[in-house]
């Protein structure tokens, strides 16, 4: 995979993260009308977290567009916190969202790095 095919596979790896993430806000705001919220301090910090980083890692493919350096770091971190996440979800027999995040994780991370040349 060259350069640029990397940067535009990052570029939508990215931003398919970012959906996810404000997917899973919304789902949050949805469940607590439709659920009972015994503690909403960590319901209020996972809708902030899910918020965060799903307009985190949309800014990072923009600098990813803008074929500038400001969102290599972050797409890394991300990724590489996603695949620890995903060994614990697979340690824990929880394969059905475990496999596929080390999938999308791993090839992010892949596609991150391959997708970046300093000018």
């Amino acid at each position: 995979m060259g350069y640029e095919s990397s940067r535009k596979a990052a570029i939508w790896l990215l931003r398919f993260e970012a959906l996810v993430l404000f997917l899973l806000f919304s789902y949050l705001i949805i469940s607590s009308f439709t659920s009972t919220v015994t503690v909403w301090s960590a319901l209020i910090a996972e809708m902030v977290l899910a918020l965060l980083g799903a307009s985190g890692l949309y800014f990072a493919s923009k600098s990813y567009v803008k074929e500038k350096s400001f969102g290599r770091a972050p797409a890394l971190l991300a990724n590489l916190i996603a695949l620890g996440v995903s060994y614990f979800m697979i340690s824990g027999h929880f394969y059905l969202i475990g496999i596929p995040l080390a999938i999308l994780g791993a090839t992010t991370v892949y596609c991150a790095i391959a997708g970046y040349r300093e000018i």
